[in-house]
Parts: C-alpha cells; structure tokens; sequence
C-alpha cells in the first residue's frame, strides 16, 4: 500500500508539472534591459533639446513652488561621490534678492565682456551660432532680475586648492545634479539656463542669500515658463570628432 500510494503521489506531481509549467512561463513577462522604443524616443527628445533658454523665458507667468520641489527631488537621485549626498539648491524668488543676484551676474558679464575669446573656423557650427548666442545672452543680461525664480546648484566644501582628483569629485557631484534639474523642468514645460559668471563674486552672492563659506557655488540657472513652440537639437560639432578610441585621436 505504501508502495501504491508514493508511486501515485509521483504520478499526480508529474502529471501537475506537465500541465502548469508552460502556462506558468507564459505568464511571465519576457522582459528585456533598456526602455521601450517609445520611451527611448521621448528620453532622447529630452535630452537633446533642453537647451539653455533666455529669450523666450516667460517673465510674467510664476513657477509654482511645487514644479521647483519636485525637479530638486528629481534631481536628487544624480550620483554623489562617496554617496556623501551633500548637495543643495537655493531657490530664489524675493525680488530683491533676485535683483542683487542679477547685478552681480551683470557685474561678472561686464567684466568676462573684456576677456579673450577663441576664433574658429567660419564653417564651425560655433562661428555661425556665436551672434545668436550674444543676442541671447545679453537679453538674459537685462532681464535676469524679471526671471520669477533663480535657482542656484551648491554643495558642502571648498576645493580650490585641493588636487585635481578633489575638484574632480566635488563638482562631479553637484554638476550631474544640477543638469537633471534642468532636465525635469523642461519635461514640465519649464525653461531654465545655465549660468556660472555671478560666480566672479560668489561670496557676495553667498553673502545676500547667507551661504556659509564652507559650501561651493556651482551654477545659477534662471528658471521659468517658457514661451512658444518646442525645441529643436542644436547642430553640433559631429561626436565623431570629439571621441577617442583606446588611445588619443584614434578614431575607428
């Protein structure tokens, strides 16, 4: 009897397994690494043409603060070196304080103005972008102070006199940040640019908005709602040339 009933007991899980094992797998969902050829579409949309927007900020239409958090925690899950997740964002929106920060971008851009620029070739697509760009730039120059937010990147430390390796890693731990906040604004229809020459007098701007002097300022981005139809890729010098195979100027 015992005999009998291992036997059958055998057969009943043979006979199950048979049955529940294909319905099993085609239950199971054949998932593949990467995202969906749509999903790839929109992320590569996003990502080749945020752009840094001046002319067409709208100056009149506020950002509500809630589009502002949730970027910053978007942009929050960037890498930090060490995982130390010492960044912070400043955002600005009293007037005054947007007025002081503005002077002293238009300070910074008053005296970059006089500083050297390199020439190119006249069939670089830099050469032919460069009279846009200065249009564009200096509207930002007048207009800054009218932008309804301004948002400034930091991070915990000062390495201007540590090696190389130290820079390296604080900024690579802010910058990341700071462009994925720029990222999740435009996937909000908000513009933003990217802008360092208040940095020519940070500790005055860390003085208006009471930064210590133990955190670094990295970038001002100038954040609103911006105006008309959607954004093209920007011509670009061909990646072609600008990546290296194993070993310098080795193209393949």
């Amino acid at each position: 009897m015992w005999r009998f009933l291992t036997a059958l007991a055998l057969a009943i899980s043979l006979n199950i397994s048979a049955f529940t094992a294909p319905t099993l797998a085609q239950n199971v969902p054949d998932k593949k690494p990467g995202m969906s050829a749509s999903g790839l579409a929109t992320s590569d949309h996003l990502l080749t043409t945020t752009r840094s927007v001046r002319k067409r900020l709208d100056l009149i239409k506020p950002v509500e603060p809630a589009v502002i958090e949730k970027a910053i925690e978007i942009a929050l899950q960037a890498p930090t070196g060490s995982n130390n997740q010492n960044w912070h964002f400043v955002v600005v929106t009293d007037p005054d304080k947007r007025k002081a920060i503005a002077d002293l971008y238009r300070k910074g851009a008053d005296q970059y103005a006089n500083s050297p620029r390199p020439t190119y070739d006249k069939d670089d697509p830099r050469t032919k972008q460069r009279e846009r760009i200065y249009a564009s730039a200096g509207y930002l120059y007048q207009h800054l102070h009218e932008v309804p937010v301004l948002v400034i990147a930091c991070i915990d430390g000062r390495v201007e006199k540590e090696a190389q390796v130290r820079q390296a890693s604080l900024y690579g731990s802010i910058l990341p940040a700071a462009w994925s906040f720029m990222l999740a604004l435009r996937a909000r229809g908000v513009g933003s640019a990217w802008t360092t020459l208040h940095l020519i007098h940070e500790k005055e701007a860390a003085k208006v908005l009471g930064i210590p002097d133990t955190v670094t300022q990295a970038v001002l981005m100038p954040v609103a709602y911006y105006k008309g139809a959607d954004f093209k890729p920007a011509k670009r010098i061909p990646a072609r040339e600008r990546t290296h195979w194993n070993t310098w100027e080795q193209q393949r």
